[in-house]
């Protein structure tokens, strides 16, 4: 049976991207002084004005504007004239108390305190996938569409295409048959332009130097529908143009349209925010589970409550796919495996870092760089199951 699914990403210029890379900036500024930061960080751009706005808790306060300029300076925008405010105020004395003792620990309810000392930032469900399609364990429409909005900001940095300009788009849709992807069958590519950049050989360099290279995984057919600029110009762009939020790229941030979503935003957050922490330990889970062979393509689904260290809900869904028990199984072997609590998560991933600017553009998985990329717990999964 044929399906299609659909993914889309972004250039780290793309307005909403920016406000991202801003927001993981200025988290990383706090965690270099002050691993035990708490950041909520949120972010607006747009003609001419740049505003912080959020909640940030930690022993030294960044330089706000410093961080816009170079986070400009570093996407393309060099010559912005921007007018910058900032918004912050220290966290809710509620929920920072909520998240430095949890439930359990002052009900007296566990013997091991410091593994559940904190609380969870807040109540949520966070969605983790892994699937054996492609090598990052990931969807091949997301696949595609990164690789292609990087290959593009790689011809803009190094001139490989001239005149091309920082914000771009691009999305790719994949035909399957019997769940597996076999072609590409359509690719739109939006890329901002100087104005006199000539549009036939924009396009023509767009397909023979980008996409040649992005769709090698899975190359385009005679059939497959290509659309690069289908407004036509493409001039005006980035902030100039568009208005841009912290936060409004969940799928392009996780995993394209095959997967659900909880709703909860990443960037600008640090750790004790388990939408952003649990999320990444769903995926971690996940993608354990299919390196394990326990089935083709895992789900797992984590609910926290705010104040309380241990999840409220932990699901497994492997699609049918499982190979050797069934998915709730697999959910009782999660924990078995797996710290679930804030602080576990924490350490097991190593949270407390200055890590998350990298994170903030091209996805936030399917990059080995990332610690919740690891495969390490595959053995010990295939283990607790048979």
């Amino acid at each position: 049976m044929k399906r299609y699914y659909t993914a889309e990403a972004v250039t780290e210029g793309h307005p909403d991207k920016v406000c991202d890379l801003i927001a993981d900036s200025i988290l990383d500024a706090c965690l270099r002084e002050d691993s035990q930061s708490r950041v909520a960080c949120e972010v607006l751009a747009t003609k001419g004005n740049i505003i912080v706005a959020g909640e940030v808790t930690s022993k030294e306060e960044p330089d706000v504007f410093a961080i816009i300029r170079k986070v400009l300076d570093d996407t393309g925008y060099p010559n912005a004239e921007i007018t910058m405010d900032t918004l912050i105020h220290a966290q809710s004395p509620d929920i920072a108390e909520a998240v430095s003792c949890s439930k359990e620990q002052r009900s007296g309810q566990v013997s091991d305190a410091d593994d559940w000392s904190d609380g969870a930032g807040d109540q949520g469900i966070m969605i983790g996938y892994a699937t054996d399609e492609t090598k990052q364990m990931l969807p091949m429409p997301v696949v595609l569409a990164n690789r292609i909005v990087r290959e593009l900001t790689a011809c803009r940095k190094s001139n490989y295409i001239a005149d091309i300009l920082p914000d771009g788009k691009a999305q790719v849709t994949v035909e399957y048959e019997d769940g597996k992807p076999v072609r590409v069958d359509s690719v739109v590519v939006s890329c901002q332009h100087k104005a006199d950049k000539d549009q036939r050989k924009l396009e023509k360099e767009i397909r023979n130097k980008v996409l040649k290279q992005a769709l090698r995984l899975l190359p385009a057919d005679e059939d497959t529908k290509v659309l690069i600029n289908p407004s036509g110009r493409f001039v005006f762009g980035g902030m100039e143009a568009d208005t841009g939020l912290t936060g409004r790229k969940l799928m392009v941030d996780t995993y394209g349209s095959q997967v659900p979503h909880g709703g909860g935003a990443f960037s600008g957050k640090d750790c004790s925010k388990v939408d952003r922490s649990a999320a990444y330990m769903a995926r971690y889970i996940a993608k354990n589970m299919v390196a394990a062979g326990l089935a083709s393509r895992c789900q797992v689904s984590l609910a926290y409550a705010i104040g309380v260290a241990e999840p409220v809900m932990v699901q497994v869904d492997t699609f049918g796919t499982g190979k050797v028990c069934a998915d709730d199984c697999l959910a009782m072997a999660v924990p078995l495996v797996f710290g679930l609590t804030p602080k576990q998560i924490r350490n097991t991933l190593r949270l407390d870092r200055p890590i998350f600017h990298q994170t903030a553009a091209y996805g936030h998985f399917g990059r080995k760089e990332f610690p919740w990329e690891r495969t390490d717990k595959a053995e010990a999964l295939r283990n607790t199951v048979i």
